[in-house]
């Protein structure tokens, strides 16, 4: 049953500029803990773009405790010389050419001023949540659940754009990340759309 797999999910709405090392945001400057560097790939040696640093203590309360406490960090080679996407599959995740953490956060932070990545993307803070109608998997994921939502979909099937929570919208086919330790597929926390924010 379709409306059994219906699950919340939230838009960010964000503002121009980085705001403080501990916020919720894109790009910018994150926290980073007293003398520790900024995150560098390892295929190229160069500092990553931060993507999104997410604190889990502003989340909709829906999420409360859902994914831990503190700061969920992405970090993601930008680098197109050499090019660290393809030589490392990073699509694929879990890579020499990202990192994605869960740090303590706090007041006291070791962050530079600025970002050293160069050419970095603008920054965006966000500074609340806008809940989106409860959404269901797209037709190509319902038929790799066994169930024939026909070829356009349910009319509330995961939509496009920046999101925390809810189901992933698949440009291509179903390529849910397995986790390294465990091998059981991933599960989606946040959805970053190139056409969206960044």
């Amino acid at each position: 049953d379709i409306a059994s797999l219906a699950r919340k999910a939230w838009k960010p709405v964000v503002e121009e500029g980085d705001g403080p090392v501990g916020a919720s945001k894109y790009s910018g400057v994150p926290w980073l803990a007293p003398g520790e560097a900024w995150p560098a790939c390892k295929n190229c040696g160069k500092p990553m773009q931060l993507f999104l640093q997410l604190d889990l203590a502003t989340i909709p309360t829906e999420l409360s405790g859902e994914y831990g406490p503190g700061l969920l960090q992405l970090f993601y080679c930008t680098s197109t010389k050499p090019l660290c996407e393809d030589d490392c599959e990073s699509y694929f995740g879990n890579t020499e050419a990202m990192c994605v953490r869960l740090v303590p956060g706090g007041t006291h932070s070791g962050s530079p001023q600025k970002s050293p990545v160069a050419e970095a993307f603008d920054a965006a803070r966000i500074v609340r949540w806008e809940a989106l109608p409860e959404e269901v998997p797209t037709a190509v994921e319902l038929s790799e659940l066994g169930i024939d939502a026909g070829d356009e979909g349910p009319p509330n099937a995961a939509p496009l754009g920046d999101k925390l929570g809810g189901w992933p919208h698949w440009i291509q086919g179903v390529e849910y990340g397995k986790c390294d330790k465990c091998g059981e597929a991933m599960r989606l926390v946040y959805q970053i759309d190139s056409e969206d924010i960044l």
